[in-house]
């Protein structure tokens, strides 16, 4: 399975704002970001007088923010855009409500990873269950009505336990509803634009493709 493996800092500066890609790391002094805010590379901090940047710049950089985000490559990312564009309704929110349904998103709104790289992890580990069912492929697409638990043999282990008192502390959406007792949750409905906590313009990332 193909996934991004250069640091991830990096990318954060390359994009000039806190993708949180490194879960509590980024709410920390050490956070990249607060250490050196340009642009990685030689050149990257004599950037800053450069010329407007041309409306194509402003969509890829958008499009590449999104990626970054939700921790996908660039073929997968273009295959959900094609999904997105078959579906009814707006193209750039079915977008988003794709990848917030990814598996290893929604353990991250749900508090069971710091980070979606982590929750990626837990997945990719074997530590969950959806629908009763082992599932570890972190891009899995969940829909309404799906049930998504930690497995009862993972629960005994010591990252878990730890985890058991953090949820409280960890809210999650309303399209997801939590249950701490049992390590488990379901997929209430899909998450409507209003719901999904990105600082991303879907609209730049449809003209991107659209040229």
């Amino acid at each position: 399975m193909a996934r991004y493996t250069d640091p991830v800092c990096k990318l954060c500066r390359r994009e000039g704002m806190k993708l949180f890609l490194k879960g509590e790391r980024c709410f920390s002094p050490k956070c990249a970001i607060e250490r050196r805010a340009y642009a990685p590379g030689q050149h990257g901090g004599k950037r800053t007088g450069r010329r407007k940047a041309s409306d194509y710049s402003v969509q890829l950089r958008e499009k590449q923010r999104a990626r970054r985000i939700y921790g996908v490559l660039e073929g997968q990312f273009r295959r959900y855009f094609a999904e997105a564009e078959r579906l009814p309704g707006m193209t750039g929110v079915n977008l988003l409500q794709q990848l917030e349904l990814r598996l290893d998103n929604v353990l991250y709104r749900l508090g069971y990873g710091d980070s979606r790289a982590q929750s990626r992890q837990i997945v990719t580990h074997g530590h969950v269950l959806v629908n009763g069912r082992p599932l570890n492929i972190a891009s899995a697409v969940l829909k309404s009505g799906d049930v998504v638990a930690i497995a009862e043999g993972s629960q005994a282990k010591k990252y878990f336990k730890d985890l058991a008192g953090l949820l409280r502390e960890r809210r999650s959406p309303d399209w997801l509803q939590r249950n701490d007792g049992s390590f488990s949750a379901k997929v209430i409905g899909v998450p409507s634009r209003d719901q999904i906590d990105v600082s991303l313009n879907e609209q730049l990332i449809v003209e991107y493709y659209s040229r």
